[in-house]
């Protein structure tokens, strides 16, 4: 089973070839649509899982607990716009253009996470305390992914 850095890192590897993806299709295409629907789940059970596994471990931390709130402060940031996406027509000009913001700031979010945050928790987390972390946040991401368009639901309701 790999250890919670791999595979968080292995996500992120996944969602930016399906962010390189997107922005090479055009219009509101199929290749578009299912490439933005498998990013937009794969992203919301990855960020959903990652919080509860990883950040939950990182705030237990005294120097994690700043990271943690800023990488999850992020989460919403890229949520927020990943909605935005989801009601815009996928052919309009600004669909790219707030595509491309997306992209931007969620590169920037998982090259400080695996640069800095990684970085950062392997010194402080043992690895005997984060044992069996890349497994939880397997299943846990596996749970979230059944639960994205519940919690889609709700927010709008909020």
């Amino acid at each position: 089973m790999p250890s919670i850095y791999d595979a968080i890192k292995a996500d992120h590897d996944e969602h930016r070839a399906l962010l390189t993806r997107i922005a090479e299709t055009s219009g509101d295409s199929a290749e578009r649509r299912e490439a933005w629907n498998t990013f937009y789940y794969e992203v919301k059970s990855h960020a959903a899982a990652e919080e509860e596994t990883f950040y939950s471990k990182l705030i237990s931390k005294t120097w994690g607990q700043d990271a943690a709130r800023h990488s999850v402060h992020e989460h919403q940031q890229l949520d927020d716009l990943m909605e935005e996406l989801n009601g815009m027509d996928m052919s309009s000009p600004g669909w790219l253009q707030k595509f491309k913001t997306l992209q931007h700031e969620y590169e920037h979010h998982i090259e400080e996470e695996e640069d800095e945050v990684f970085t950062r928790a392997k010194e402080v987390i043992a690895d005997s305390e984060i044992e069996g972390y890349g497994a939880r946040f397997e299943a846990r991401k596996a749970e979230e992914r059944k639960l994205v368009d519940a919690k889609v639901e709700d927010s709008l309701e909020d």
